[in-house]
């Protein structure tokens, strides 16, 4: 099995820097087209060998280091007892949305082997079959309380903030209930087979560091150092995180998602050391020409092959556009991004 993927995650030396794209399985490959005119997106979360084939398409396809299984993170939440419908071209749409101590009393508690069996038996099949490490994933808890407290995708989450600035003690139930969720549901994928395991909190950008550090860090830390029990990566993705890159440094995991708004070497140095990272090309670079393309690509990787502790990714998941990001596109970049990656790193054994 390939291992640079989880040898940078661990800050460890590479022959050249792995590479993964979040949303790496989707819209843009014509077989996943055809699948979704048989199957939904929850449909193929709840068929496991449908799964198996959805995952493990990027790895034929791109050459990519680690695969990443195809879910949603609205999954765990329906066998919370909230009611989700995942509608086309919107996100999640949540029935009854929580706002009281009542609501998130209500919330039960998960047991991953007896209510989310497909999702095991998935990463159970991936394991015999892949070729390269398989991310297993979950929500993170801003980002799951503010579709649950919304009741939907949200541009200013007036109501998960004013829930979290007025009601502390509601607000600190709904993080306790939601972490509780986020360290079984991971510690079951990863007794599964998952070789890594990633957060995804694409909304917490949203909160100033003063207010991350008192409503989400210590939820946050408290789940980093149970799932750091387990033994595998974890991986931290923020989305618009530049002025979060101190607090979430300090979270317990060991890579942070990093946008492209921040230059490799500056979080490096502004986090001490403490973490690897993981990004950061914007995604919308993938729609101009190859010449732009390689030129944002050599810019990171001459900064990221300064030191252990880098896996090339994009700043955000591959961006929903008509046409689409094109196969080979992806497919050259990943073979670039390993060629330039094991020059520059050969050179600096010498």
């Amino acid at each position: 099995m390939t291992t640079s993927f989880l040898a940078a995650c661990r800050k460890q030396p590479t022959d050249a820097v792995p590479v993964w794209f979040m949303r790496q399985a989707g819209r843009y490959q014509p077989e996943y087209q055809e699948l979704r005119k048989r199957y939904s997106l929850m449909d193929i979360v709840r068929n496991p060998r449908v799964c198996q084939q959805v995952t493990s398409l990027p790895v034929e396809q791109l050459g990519v280091d680690a695969a990443i299984l195809f879910s949603d993170i609205m999954v765990p939440i329906e066998a919370m007892g909230v009611t989700v419908e995942i509608k086309e071209n919107v996100g999640p749409v949540i029935a009854s949305p929580i706002r009281s101590k009542a609501d998130v009393d209500k919330l039960r508690h998960l047991d991953t082997k007896q209510q989310l069996p497909y999702v095991l038996e998935s990463i159970e099949l991936l394991k015999g079959s892949l070729s390269v490490p398989l991310i297993g994933f979950a929500g993170a808890p801003f980002t799951l309380a503010s579709y649950m407290v919304e009741g939907g995708p949200s541009r200013n989450y007036v109501f998960t903030k004013q829930l979290m600035w007025s009601h502390d003690d509601v607000w600190q139930s709904l993080m306790d209930k939601l972490g509780d969720m986020i360290i079984e549901f991971l510690t079951a994928q990863v007794k599964a087979g998952a070789a890594a395991v990633q957060l995804f909190d694409s909304w917490a950008g949203s909160l100033a560091p003063a207010d991350y550090r008192r409503y989400l860090l210590p939820t946050m830390k408290r789940v980093f150092s149970a799932l750091s029990k387990l033994g595998v990566p974890t991986i931290y993705f923020v989305g618009t995180n530049g002025q979060l890159l101190e607090p979430l440094s300090e979270s317990g995991a060991d890579v942070l998602g990093l946008d492209w708004r921040v230059p490799v070497a500056e979080a490096r140095s502004r986090t001490s050391g403490r973490v690897a990272f993981q990004g950061n090309l914007d995604s919308t670079v993938l729609f101009a020409p190859w010449s732009v393309i390689e030129e944002k690509t050599r810019e990171i990787l001459d900064q990221a092959t300064m030191e252990p502790g880098f896996i090339f990714n994009l700043g955000q998941s591959l961006v929903h556009h008509t046409p689409p990001v094109n196969p080979d596109t992806l497919r050259r970049l990943t073979e670039f991004v390993h060629d330039y990656s094991r020059s520059r790193l050969g050179a600096g054994r010498n």
